[in-house]
C-alpha cells in the first residue's frame, strides 16, 4: 500500500484502485465472450489508459517503498498484471484488491473475521505460500513468453507447455525444437520444478499439520473433561461413604 499523509486521500485512492481493477477484469471478461472489443475505440483508450496508470502506480510504489526487496516479493502478482502480451494477465490485478481489503481489515470490520478467514490468512501468509506461488507464476509466465518467441507458438499453448513441464506431467504433445526453446526448457526443468515442488509440499504440510493440531486440541479437551469427570466421581464417592458410615450414637445403640 502507498503511504499517504492524509488518510482520506489514501482511502479514496484505494477505492479508485479497486474500481479500475474490477473494471479492467470485467472488460477482459466481456471481450472474451465477444460482448465488447477492448482494442478499438474509446474502450481501447480506457483499457490502455488503465494499463499505463498501473505502470506509473507500480513504479512510484517501488520508489517510495522502504524495502525494495520486500516490495517486489509482495507485489510480484501486480507486476505480472502489467504484462501486455495477453489480456488474461489483467486478472492478477485482483490481488491488489485483496491486499487493500487486508490493509483496512475489512473482514474484521464486517464481522467476517473468524476461523475460516484466520485459517486462510495462516495458509497464504504464515506458511510463505503467497511468495512461493508468486515466484512459481513468474517463472511459468516468463518461461512461456520466451518459449513462444523461440518456438513460434501462441501464449496459451506456451503456458500449457510450461505448466506440464514444471509439474513433471510431460504429456509430450508439445516439445521444443529450437536451441532457444530447449535452453528455456532446461531452465524450467531445474528452476521451475524446484519451486513447484516447494509449493506443493507447503500445501501438504499445512493441511497435515493443521489436522494434527486440530486432533491434539480435541484430545486436550477430552482429557480435561475426563479429569473433571473423575474429580466429580471421587467427590461423589466421598459423599456416599460419609453418608453410609454409621455414627457413634448408632453404634452404641
Amino acid at each position: 500500500m502507498k503511504q499517504f499523509k492524509n488518510k482520506t486521500v489514501e482511502l479514496i485512492y484505494s477505492l479508485f484502485i479497486i474500481f479500475i481493477a474490477v473494471s479492467s477484469v470485467a472488460m477482459v471478461g466481456l471481450d472474451y465472450f465477444g460482448v465488447i472489443n477492448i482494442y478499438h475505440g474509446i474502450l481501447g483508450n480506457i483499457y490502455y489508459g488503465i494499463w499505463i496508470f498501473y505502470i506509473i502506480d507500480y513504479i512510484s510504489g517501488f520508489l517510495l517503498a522502504k524495502n525494495h526487496k520486500q516490495f517486489l516479493l509482495e507485489t510480484s502478482l501486480d507486476l505480472i498484471s502489467l504484462i501486455p502480451a495477453h489480456p488474461i494477465f489483467v486478472v492478477f490485478r485482483l490481488y491488489r484488491v485483496i491486499r487493500i481489503v487486508r490493509h483496512y481489515n475489512l473482514f474484521w470490520k464486517f464481522g467476517w473475521d473468524g476461523k475460516v478467514t484466520g485459517g486462510i490468512h495462516r495458509f497464504i501468509y504464515d506458511t510463505g505460500f503467497i511468495y512461493l506461488f508468486s515466484i512459481s507464476i513468474v517463472i511459468l509466465i516468463f518461461s512461456a513468453l520466451i518459449y513462444s518467441h523461440f518456438e513460434q507458438h501462441d501464449l496459451s499453448t506456451s503456458l500449457w507447455w510450461a505448466i506440464t513441464t514444471a509439474t513433471t506431467v510431460g504429456y509430450g504433445d508439445i516439445s521444443p525444437q529450437t536451441a532457444g526453446g530447449k535452453l528455456i526448457a532446461a531452465f524450467l526443468m531445474f528452476g521451475g520444478i524446484g519451486f513447484i515442488g516447494l509449493l506443493t509440499s507447503t500445501i501438504t504440510d499445512f493441511f497435515t499439520h493443521g489436522d494434527k493440531d486440530e486432533t491434539d486440541d480435541k484430545i486436550d479437551q477430552l482429557t480435561k473433561q475426563i479429569e473433571a469427570l473423575t474429580k466429580e466421581v471421587q467427590s461423589l464417592e466421598k459423599t456416599v461413604k460419609k453418608n453410609s458410615t454409621p455414627s457413634k450414637d448408632a453404634k452404641k445403640k
